[in-house]
This record gives structure tokens, C-alpha cells and sequence, in this order.
């Protein structure tokens, strides 16, 4: 089993309206996570399914997701589940992350991400060092696309 968790902290130069609308919208958000695919809303704010699609060491990953909002404050902050199967790799995956806005109270607002990653089976048993070196690099690149794409 491979667990871990992880915080960032980013500021942009927009409201917390503007970053709550951005946040929101699925092809936004969606572009910023490049490893998942086939995203579909089955209820907005509510329910949501992916496909988590990536290349951990020797491995190819390929999970479905049920991603599901089990908080809302809107538009403060959002947290979510997500849980899927490899079913090829016999490996499960589930993943918790939280959103938080806070104002800066001058146009800016901090964004504050957090979340745990657990991956069991076959993979992590194999590599959790992979897993946490590629789980690290994930968080970062949609930090980083996240930064870009509030402003």
C-alpha cells in the first residue's frame, strides 16, 4: 500500500468569485489534470466520472473514477472522492482532495489544495516509490496549470 498526502498553497491576482468560477467548471479544471480523461459530469457539483490514465514506471495505469463532492461551501471551498479500479494491474486507487479560497482583501486570493492518495495492489507493492515521486509531480503540474489558468 502506497498512502501519502500532500498541501499547496498558491496565490493568484483574482477574486475569490473569479477563482470560484474557474474552479467549477469542469473543461477548466479538466485541462489542468492531463492524466485524466473522459471526464463527464452526472451531476453538477455533485457527481462526476474519469478515466485516470498514466505510465507509472513499468506499469500503465488505466482506472475508472467515480469522483464524487462530499463537501461544498460554495464559493469557499469544494472537497471530493475519488475511487477507481485496474483492473489489469489489480491495483485500486483513491484519492481525497479539498479546495479552500481564502481573500486576500486586495484582489488576490490565496488557494489552498490538500488532499491523501492511497494506491493498493499489484503497483504499489512494486513501486510506492514510483507512485510517490509521479503522485508528487501530478500535484505540482496542476498547481502550476492551476496558477496559470486562475489569473
Amino acid at each position: 500500500m502506497s498512502r501519502e498526502s500532500l498541501e499547496r498553497e498558491i496565490v493568484v491576482e483574482a477574486t475569490p468569485s473569479e477563482v470560484w468560477g474557474k474552479l467549477i467548471d469542469l473543461p477548466t479544471v479538466a485541462a489542468w489534470l492531463p492524466f485524466l480523461h473522459s471526464i463527464t459530469e452526472q451531476e453538477r457539483l455533485s457527481c462526476y466520472e474519469g478515466v485516470l490514465e498514466d505510465r507509472v514506471g513499468p506499469f500503465s495505469l488505466k482506472a475508472d473514477l467515480l469522483i464524487t463532492v462530499v463537501e461544498l461551501d460554495e464559493p469557499k471551498s469544494i472537497a471530493i472522492k475519488a475511487v477507481g479500479e485496474d483492473r489489469q494491474v489489480r491495483s485500486r486507487i483513491t484519492i481525497d482532495a479539498a479546495v479552500h479560497l481564502h481573500d486576500q482583501g486586495n484582489g488576490s486570493t490565496e488557494v489552498r489544495i490538500s488532499g491523501t492518495y492511497e494506491v493498493t495492489g499489484k503497483v504499489a507493492t512494486l513501486g510506492a516509490g514510483l507512485i510517490r515521486s509521479k503522485a508528487r509531480k501530478m500535484v505540482e503540474q496542476f498547481c502550476i496549470s492551476a496558477e496559470e489558468g486562475l489569473i
